[in-house]
């Protein structure tokens, strides 16, 4: 039996400084087939290119993944300034509507550091630009040397609320993760619920309030070492079997349009 597709939006790249690709990263791909035992399939981030209305009928869940380009803060009100970074417009265009449509249908998404930016945004919330600018924060960002084991290396702890979704799913309100964004939560969206906090305050993990499916999102990395890191695991694991369920009830006459 096939296993359930999981669609990863990409991000726009070029090669050698000319050559346009849409790529996701491989760690992403990995923790999709190995984890969550489903198919991994990159999606175009180009709603011209892969139409929502589309992409939801090929695909059973999504991974929203991380990328060198943020958010446009025009999406949350709010002007582009050089703190801001890069961008990738079409993206943006393709991300988040397709969140706002997982959501209402109950379609299991899991987005993990710029895909948590989209998911706030995507339900009205607003982000920082740099968080490490911020009185009392920490630089979460990349460390600028290293291998990309030390780059990807656990340095923070994230505490979850007691007795939230998180909490219950790893079986601790604590854990430590690794840390790789600039960005991020400014004022939740419409029904995020901030469930992870970084010591210096920094929201590290949600979920949309009073969705019909699975929406677990995280500022960290978990795709790096997914299959080892107990962390990581629980969350790739929990999001498969999430998109096995919802693949079975189309399987066994649901519609995904319903």
């Amino acid at each position: 039996m096939a296993r359930p597709v999981v669609g990863i939006i990409g991000n726009a790249h070029l090669i050698n400084d000319t050559y346009q690709t849409h790529a996701g990263g491989a760690m992403n791909s990995a923790a999709v087939a190995e984890v969550a035992d489903c198919l991994p399939l990159i999606v175009p981030s180009d709603p011209e290119l892969a139409p929502i209305e589309d992409l939801l009928e090929a695909c059973d869940g999504f991974l929203f993944t991380g990328g060198r380009a943020n958010v446009h803060p025009e999406e949350y009100g709010e002007v582009a300034t050089p703190a801001h970074g890069s961008f990738d417009r079409a993206r943006d265009r393709l991300a988040l509507p397709l969140i706002r449509a997982l959501v209402e249908r109950g379609q299991p998404m899991m987005a993990i550091c710029r895909g948590f930016q989209e998911v706030n945004v995507a339900m009205g919330g607003s982000l920082y630009p740099e968080i490490r600018d911020l009185p009392g924060r920490s630089n979460h960002r990349m460390p600028p040397d290293g291998t990309l084991e030390e780059k990807f290396a656990l340095r923070h702890m994230v505490t979850f609320t007691e007795g939230g979704p998180f909490h219950r799913l790893m079986g601790k309100t604590q854990v430590m993760t690794n840390t790789l964004h600039g960005q991020g939560i400014k004022t939740p969206g419409d029904r995020v619920v901030i469930d992870g906090l970084a010591p210096d305050g920094t929201p590290e993990a949600i979920y949309i309030e009073g969705a019909p499916g699975f929406t677990l999102s995280v500022q960290w990395h978990p795709e790096y070492n997914a299959a080892a890191d107990p962390v990581s695991s629980k969350l790739f694991g929990a999001f498969g079997d999430a998109v096995r369920a919802w693949a079975g009830r189309r399987s066994g006459g649901l519609r995904r349009s319903a």
